[in-house]
């Protein structure tokens, strides 16, 4: 199976089950639910649930157990995106192609749907038919990867670099953190939910590691070559909020030069997987990890 008819077989059927957590609790009129869908059928990518039923999928397991956690997830990523996009941070109108939440709720409706997408998430866990050990381990890893220790610190930082002309380990710190720990988690949950062997999913993590830094990486180039409706976003962004990026350090043939790299890096952690795992009763099949990979390419 490659990764278009994986998405395609599996995508829809997980959205319908991501929206169906708020469906049961209200109704689409009620003003809070309409808001938390909108955003949420906005679209985008899907590349953190993709990311981690296709890991199920690669280490042999059924990939509709990992639904909750995907949507957990997911509602985590777009309550993030509905904050971002506020007055007060980066001031945007347009999202995933459509006009953001506060433009079409206001902001204060649009702040509790963030709020209720970003709770609910645990909730969704918790209630999951995962067993009770799985089900702490993949609420801890979730609450670290969006908390204080990670998406939200490197939101911080991004905001206090805004005014500083931040250094490369920096710019790497912020996307590490901010865009990196969301994209490490769907692999770690992953490993949890089919009990990946530790070699196994050390090197997967390293695969994540490197897929988190390369997303951004591509964000900064796509925001300066892009377009908008390529990406869903306004472009010029970066340049209009005088942030550091990897084409303003590295130039953008540079930043083109790091993306691959970063790229070439996962690929090898990706190879490694499946030598150590070729002779183990339940060897990993690669090639849907390596075609996210090929997703993140820019010529």
């Amino acid at each position: 199976m490659n990764l278009k008819s994986f998405k395609d077989n599996v995508i829809p059927s997980f959205e319908e089950e991501m929206l169906g957590y708020i469906r049961e609790n209200g109704t689409e009129k009620e003003s809070l639910h309409e808001a938390m869908v909108y955003s949420l059928e906005a679209g985008g990518k899907r590349i953190r649930p993709l990311l981690l039923l296709a890991t199920i999928q690669s280490l042999g397991g059924d990939s509709r157990k990992g639904y909750a956690v995907s949507a957990a997830l997911e509602f985590i990523h777009t309550y993030s995106l509905i904050h971002d996009d506020l007055p007060a941070m980066d001031n945007d109108d347009l999202r995933r192609g459509k006009p953001t939440s506060h433009i079409v709720y206001g902001e204060d409706t649009a702040i509790l749907a963030g709020d209720a997408l970003l709770t609910q998430a645990f909730e969704i866990i918790a209630a999951s038919d995962a067993s009770p050990e799985k089900k702490v381990k993949l609420i801890l890893a979730l609450a670290k990867s969006a908390g204080p220790e990670g998406m939200i610190l490197g939101q911080m930082a991004d905001i206090q670099g805004e005014t500083k002309d931040l250094s490369l380990e920096e710019l790497q710190f912020i996307h590490r953190n901010k865009t990196g720990e969301l994209l490490k988690f769907p692999i770690y949950a992953a490993c949890v939910i089919v009990d990946a062997a530790k070699e196994v999913e050390e090197q997967l993590m390293g695969y994540a590691e490197h897929i988190g830094l390369a997303y951004q990486i591509r964000d900064d180039i796509l925001d300066v070559i892009g377009n908008v409706e390529e990406i869903g976003k306004n472009t010029g962004m970066d340049a209009a909020h005088n942030k550091s990026t990897y084409p303003g350090l590295l130039t953008l043939e540079g930043a083109k030069k790091a993306l691959n790299q970063e790229l070439t890096t996962a690929k090898l952690n990706l190879l490694t997987v499946e030598q150590i795992s070729r002779d183990s009763a339940r060897p990993v099949q690669i090639n849907l990890l390596v075609e996210i990979i090929d997703l993140l390419v820019i010529d």
